[in-house]
């Protein structure tokens, strides 16, 4: 398992540990009580890492991944979405051209 995915899954781990948890003492407890707030945040985080991308600054982008993939796990968790659901979309999707598979969605 590389590295990525062991710390991928212990912070799924972690943030399905707050479910329920003393939002007073707890950021993830909180952002899962508050879906709309979670994907804000989600929202926030993705347009700084879009800007540390664009600025070329490697070790910002690195910071604000780390960041935008937090909340984009505890928007999944909130939603009640599974990383396996997401991954069947993933491989439902393989072997299609992006640009084909934009196209088939329906508007």
């Amino acid at each position: 398992m590389s590295r990525f995915a062991e710390v991928l899954g212990r912070l799924v781990s972690t943030i399905e540990s707050r479910k329920g948890g003393e939002v007073s003492t707890s950021y993830t407890a909180k952002l899962l009580t508050d879906p709309s707030l979670a994907a804000k945040k989600l929202g926030e985080e993705a347009v700084e890492a879009v800007i540390a991308a664009t600025q070329g600054d490697k070790d910002a982008l690195a910071g604000e991944s780390a960041d935008l993939i937090y909340h984009w796990l505890v928007v999944l968790a909130a939603a009640g979405v599974s990383l396996d659901e997401v991954a069947a979309k993933l491989e439902a999707r393989e072997g299609t051209s992006g640009l084909a598979e934009k196209a088939s969605r329906k508007p």
